[in-house]
């Protein structure tokens, strides 16, 4: 049957009208925003052109539901807030697409149900393609993943009419919205109980390697803020301290009980540990907390003189070599595409004499929160350049002062980011302990600079995502399936360990609401391009998930083979 099936994918016909339809999806900016109208109508766009398609299929007993989301959901503990606004207000006039085929029952095997989502974080870029690779926002993340569903039904349709197959109990396709913003599209979908009734298991595509898993690790976001109580000291319209300087050791206690975790989580699943702490978002910085953020720029005011700047040039390149130190230096790191450092440079600064101040822009390299060790992080890495001014400052008196770039942050500093975490550690343990360290970072600066501890409010919240980690069975009648289907496809070595997927996705939001349900996650991309500046897709990985895809729902099902 795999030869079968990879002669239709094979055919130029066959992959050109995939590819279209990918590059048609992914052309559609479907990151979220706060205009939901707009984003409704995007999303819209993107279902009726998945709806088109589906609608050139042959299949017996079929039906295309537009499921509307329940706003229902706000009471689950798995829902994740978005734009802070009412969820009747949110979900009114949005939903999911299903996509349904039924066939016959049959012992031989299960209902089963694939799962993919249609948005993608920001910033957005439109699809391009250069030989066998395409670029674009979404093409792996998880616009890719959708299209693995569309190639597998159209190859399970062409056999189908040419009575190759007799496809057997039913199959569920779920195109999702807001997983990249907690995963409500696919909670509206796990805790519907009738629809639950279709599927045993569940099969969610994501940008993973090719590989097939039946773990994921957990990821938490959080926000983390610094207000001025009232009765802080002012100089003129400046407070004093800093809140950025508070938030730098904040970032700096985060990390290190983020290593802490790391150190504990030992798990059969996860020997490598993927356990990260990320920073995404500082102030206006940064586009999405899961994001590692690639730019942030403070100012250094106060230097009364040239000399001055020798010692600020000399103290940040002390606290980069701390930085390198502990996370490797990405500008001797290349590129496998284009041939150029990860980072060109770590940082720059300009000096602006009439104002006695010094501009420093801090760089790092974007990309998914799961693939952390092969990019850099400029928020953390401004953490540990302006640890070393701020003890010179505080060490010599000198009346130096912190502030971000081009923003006003004089009265409250937000921090967002995600902190990775493995089945060896609860959800509730990790927002605790990370909360617990943004306040210690917070109290260490004050204690330091000789501040009173409560004259500045610290307030962290986890209302976006909130994944928890979870693994199924590896001997699960589903995940051997799914794993003789890879290496009959190819794409699996039959001597590679099982492991779990470093990164998080809805597959958890199965897994929890069924936990004796098996819950796989496989797909095409590679996890270090997703959320990255040139997120791409090696194109014959997309046809090696097609091919996957299609025998694993054959034998999923128990489908006859004539």
């Amino acid at each position: 049957m795999i030869d079968q099936i990879r002669q239709i994918v094979s055919e130029d016909k066959f992959r050109s009208e995939v590819i279209a339809f990918l590059v048609d999806i992914c052309s559609v900016d479907t990151t979220a925003t706060a205009d939901i109208r707009l984003m409704a109508e995007n999303e819209k766009k993107v279902f009726d052109i998945i709806k088109k398609n589906l609608g050139k299929f042959s299949f017996e007993n079929t039906t295309i539901h537009e499921k509307k989301i329940s706003p229902a959901i706000k009471d689950h503990p798995a829902f994740s807030k978005l734009q802070g606004l009412d969820a009747e207000e949110v979900y009114r006039d949005r939903h999911n697409l299903l996509y349904y085929i039924d066939g016959p029952p049959s012992r031989k095997g299960n209902n089963t149900a694939v799962n993919a989502h249609i948005d993608v974080v920001a910033p957005f870029f439109a699809p391009e393609r250069k030989g066998d690779v395409l670029l674009g926002r979404g093409v792996i993340d998880d616009k890719g993943g959708v299209a693995s569903i569309y190639g597998a039904l159209k190859v399970l349709d062409r056999l189908s009419r040419e009575k190759r197959i007799f496809l057997k109990n039913n199959i569920t396709a779920m195109f999702v919205v807001e997983e990249e913003s907690g995963g409500n599209g696919s909670l509206d979908l796990a805790v519907d109980k009738e629809l639950k009734k279709r599927y045993d298991s569940v099969l969610v595509m994501e940008c993973a390697g090719n590989k097939v898993y039946p773990a994921n690790r957990g990821a938490v976001w959080f926000k983390c803020g610094i207000t001025v109580r009232d009765k802080t000291a002012t100089s003129g319209q400046r407070v004093t301290p800093s809140l950025l300087e508070a938030m730098i050791f904040s970032v700096l206690e985060m990390q290190q009980e983020g290593d802490a975790v790391k150190k504990e989580s030992t798990h059969p699943l996860f020997p490598h540990k993927p356990v990260q702490t990320c920073n995404g978002m500082l102030g206006p910085f940064g586009e999405h907390p899961s994001r590692i953020c690639g730019v942030v720029k403070f100012l250094v005011r106060g230097i009364s003189d040239t000399g001055q700047c020798i010692d600020m040039l000399t103290l940040l390149q002390n606290g980069l070599n701390s930085y390198i130190a502990k996370y490797g230096d990405k500008t001797r790191v290349f590129d496998i595409n284009t041939g150029k450092p990860k980072v060109e440079k770590h940082f720059d600064t300009e000096y602006d004499p009439e104002n006695n101040a010094m501009t420093i822009r801090v760089y790092g390299s974007p990309g998914h929160m799961a693939s952390l060790q092969e990019h850099d992080a400029a928020i953390t890495k401004l953490a540990y350049l302006g640890r070393e001014l701020i003890n010179y400052r505080i060490g010599k008196g000198i009346p130096l002062e912190l502030e971000l770039e081009g923003v006003d942050s004089t009265r409250q500093l937000i921090l967002e980011g995600g902190q990775g975490f493995l089945p060896t550690h609860s959800i509730g343990e990790i927002e605790e302990r990370m909360s617990n360290a943004f306040k210690r970072g917070v109290k260490k600066y004050l204690q330091l600079a000789g501040q009173d501890e409560d004259i500045f409010q610290c307030e962290v919240t986890y209302e976006k995502l909130h994944n928890n980690a979870y693994y199924t069975s590896p001997e699960s009648t589903t995940f051997k399936n799914a794993l003789k289907s890879s290496i009959e496809a190819g794409i699996t070595d039959r001597n590679a360990p099982v492991l779990g997927w470093d990164a998080s996705c809805d597959a958890r939001l199965f897994a929890g609401e069924y936990p004796n349900m098996p819950v796989i996650t496989s797909g095409a991309g590679e996890l270090r391009y997703a959320h990255a500046d040139n997120e791409q897709l090696y194109l014959p990985d997309l046809f090696d998930s097609i091919c996957f895809t299609t025998l694993f729902l054959l034998k999923e099902t128990g489908s006859v083979i004539s």
